[in-house]
């Protein structure tokens, strides 16, 4: 694999002749909206097949995972181009191996809300080792909000992907509630009756785990989150499923502030089976322009980490959106706009603004100028940037990675994810 910084001038043609590969798969790799106006600074992902088969009439795609001792979404996430369907033809070609070598394994979970676009969940659920519905909530005597997750329980069932149910303290407007949390901490009746609760929807839906996300809780309520943690899972692990809790990006043990008071990652880290740091946000909507996740800002997170929490039990928070700012800034009046980082090229291209790399933050972004006269500024993240952060994976001996979210497109992630790592998988499609 390669990854290509695109040049003034340069073209799909040219850029494939230099590399000697094919420029009508490097446009459907990398899913090329229009090869014919790249823009400057734009990446694209070069990928060099090392072994391929001709399908023959008769065959499947089970059939061909098995003569390669492979598995049918090995074959998807080889084959993008399929959209994770079964659907070939005799004479089709399918890459079986491409030339890069494996860095190793990770496992992958990503956050999808139930009206993810079912074409776009197809396609991703190759990649994936867990896929989590976003999100149950909690009632106020400790029942559950109830999610509608079954469409996307029945697709992740199609492809062996784990799912994992999401629990957490999100209000219907839209923000966690620390008095919710609160309120649960302090009542062991209202504990056990949530665990029931949890536990009854696990079995029913057929979860592989729970993830626990309690955010903004109270400095005073600290301990009592992490018991909640260690009885919750006491109990689940009974039973055969495993905890996962989402952590606020710490950088030391007194940082203060209302999102990071109420987690101790060494009492956490001992109470869960695993924990996600989530190593974004740092460019948000309301804040600065800068990248969402900075590199050297994720490092000191993953440094503290490491001294609080097993490396075997960390899963690294990984953001799939950019952020576009009016200019100028202007602290408690500027809203950025959330946006794909597919878009994110897509504004690029159409304003004629060329992408700049930072290489502090090891962050794309870039200016423009729309058609109402605003300067406007967007961070994103690209095949550069997404490499970056995937190694930390191997660099510091996690788990995997968990992605903030599953929404919107971003091919070029997987094409990276794939080059590199092996995706372990639990239930063997």
């Amino acid at each position: 694999m390669e990854i290509y910084v695109v040049q003034p001038g340069d073209t799909v043609f040219s850029i494939a002749a230099k590399y000697g590969v094919s420029a009508w798969d490097m446009i459907q790799y990398n899913e090329i909206e229009f090869p014919e106006r790249l823009v400057p600074g734009q990446t694209l992902v070069i990928l060099f097949p090392r072994r391929t088969h001709i399908v023959e009439a008769g065959e499947t795609l089970s059939s061909i995972a098995r003569q390669y001792n492979m598995t049918t979404n090995q074959l998807y996430r080889n084959n993008t181009r399929l959209g994770a369907q079964n659907l070939i033809r005799p004479g089709e070609r399918l890459v079986i191996s491409f030339e890069q070598e494996k860095m190793g394994a990770m496992s992958v979970n990503g956050y999808a809300y139930p009206f993810v676009n079912r074409t776009l969940l197809r396609q991703t659920l190759p990649f994936l080792t867990y896929i989590t519905p976003f999100t149950y909530g909690i009632t106020y005597d400790g029942g559950l909000v109830d999610l509608d997750d079954t469409a996307i329980l029945s697709m992740a069932q199609e492809y062996g992907v784990a799912p994992l149910m999401h629990l957490s303290t999100l209000t219907e407007e839209g923000s966690f509630s620390n008095e919710l949390a609160s309120r649960v901490l302090n009542n062991p009746d209202i504990q056990n009756q949530l665990i029931d609760s949890v536990l009854q929807t696990m079995r029913e839906k057929q979860y592989h785990g729970l993830d626990i996300d309690f955010e903004f809780i109270y400095a005073s309520d600290r301990d009592k989150y992490t018991e909640f943690i260690r009885t919750t899972t006491q109990r689940l692990n009974a039973q055969g499923f495993e905890v996962i809790v989402a952590l606020a990006p710490k950088t030391s043990s007194t940082q203060p502030g209302l999102l990071y008071q109420g987690h101790d990652y060494g009492g956490l880290g001992a109470a869960a089976n695993a924990v996600l740091l989530m190593t974004y946000e740092w460019g948000y909507t309301y804040g600065p322009p800068m990248a969402v996740a900075p590199i050297g800002n994720i490092r000191a997170v993953l440094d503290y980490a490491v001294t609080q929490i097993p490396r075997n039990r960390i899963y690294l928070g990984v953001p799939n959106y950019g952020y576009d700012w009016p200019l100028p800034f202007v602290r408690g009046t500027t809203r950025a706009q959330s946006i794909s980082n597919v878009e994110a090229v897509r504004i690029a291209r159409d304003n004629r603004a060329a992408i700049e790399y930072d290489e502090q933050a090891q962050a794309p972004h870039f200016q423009y100028t729309n058609q109402q006269g605003v300067l406007h500024e967007v961070w994103f993240e690209d095949a550069r940037s997404i490499r970056v952060k995937l190694a930390l994976v191997p660099e510091y001996g996690f788990l995997g990675v968990g992605y903030w979210n599953l929404m919107r497109p971003f091919p070029q992630n997987w094409l990276v994810l794939n080059a590199l790592y092996d995706i372990r998988q639990i239930g063997g499609a």
